[in-house]
């Protein structure tokens, strides 16, 4: 049973960023979940440093966005829309046609370049595929001159990348934003810098999540340097706490463990972190709102029992909470 098919129907769609509706980016609402008290509170992101303590650590990634979104036809003239989602080699892609399409299907793209549907990733889930690129130019100069930020039904209108971008923003790869990080402004990072909090960061290349139904999530590539693990296992020893910014930094600092400790690491991770999975690397999360049908969604139940999961989104449901990447953000403790 999905135990926030009722409240998450009720959160309001973020269908522009917060800017765009008056507000600054560090004032979009704030969930704080107590876990030990079973309790929730209300605030505004800019509040965040009130909700920590001095010597935490907060583990933010530093993947940048990209304009993923392609304009794809079939050979007959039909539109395709085509998601392009993880690298496997420089021409080799993992990628999202938004349709059906038949192994070894070519795709015409902008700019006499091509797409070659090769297989389905996992044929029983057959929405990711492996794709051949032909291009001109490689594939992040190529993006740069066709492509669009990846953007779903509830968003009506076109934003430029630079609104997919959090702050952290350095190492190029991510088809989605790790949006739980979008909040943080200067303003933000030096009130919690000013308390005493670190930041370190990771890098974990989003690829693409399912919205419309649940499913295992995908391979990513990632990193954990050694300056993330330096300050994140003498923090926990010390028992300090580690906060993980987003889905994807846990996933990443999860796949990085070793008898307990977070090690400096690269590579790709197919970790499927959900109710069944005891998180080590982290003490808690700060997260986006994700629909029912999310992939990501699963990772919260990693952190909360379905009765205080619930609870939590019905109290964002009831106090208009907006979900989605230029949503409201969850803290939990």
């Amino acid at each position: 049973m999905n135990v926030l098919s009722g409240a998450s129907r009720s959160l309001l769609d973020a269908v522009a960023p917060p800017e765009r509706r008056g507000l600054d980016r560090d004032a979009v609402r704030l969930l704080v979940t107590d876990r030990a008290a079973g309790t929730h509170s209300h605030a505004r992101f800019f509040q965040l440093p009130a909700f920590l303590r001095t010597g935490d650590v907060l583990v933010v990634n530093d993947s940048a966005t990209l304009p993923a979104a392609l304009r794809a036809r079939r050979i007959n003239g039909e539109a395709l829309p085509l998601h392009v989602a993880t690298m496997v080699d420089p021409r080799l892609w993992m990628a999202e046609p938004r349709g059906t399409v038949l192994c070894g299907e070519e795709l015409r793209l902008p700019g006499r370049a091509s797409a070659v549907m090769i297989a389905p990733v996992e044929p029983e889930q057959p929405r990711l595929w492996y794709a051949w690129f032909g291009l001109p130019l490689p594939m992040y100069a190529y993006l740069a001159v066709h492509g669009e930020p990846i953007r779903y039904g509830y968003v009506t209108q076109k934003f430029p990348l630079s609104d997919y971008q959090t702050m952290f923003a350095r190492e190029t790869g991510s088809s989605e934003m790790p949006s739980a990080a979008r909040p943080f402004t200067v303003r933000t990072v030096n009130a919690l810098q000013q308390r005493g909090i670190e930041i370190v960061t990771i890098t974990l290349h989003c690829g693409l999540a399912s919205m419309e139904r649940p499913e295992r999530p995908g391979p990513e590539r990632y990193a954990v340097s050694y300056e993330a693990a330096a300050a994140l296992n003498p923090a926990r020893s010390e028992g300090r706490r580690a906060i993980a910014v987003g889905t994807t930094a846990v996933r990443a600092l999860e796949s990085s463990l070793q008898r307990g400790r977070v090690v400096p690491s690269a590579g790709w991770t197919d970790l499927v972190i959900d109710e069944r999975h005891v998180v080590r690397s982290v003490d808690g999360l700060l997260s986006g709102f994700h629909a029912a049908g999310a992939t990501h969604q699963s990772i919260l139940r990693a952190f909360l029992d379905s009765d205080l999961l619930s609870t939590a989104y019905d109290q964002a449901a009831m106090h208009g909470y907006y979900q989605h990447e230029f949503g409201d953000v969850h803290l939990i403790l």
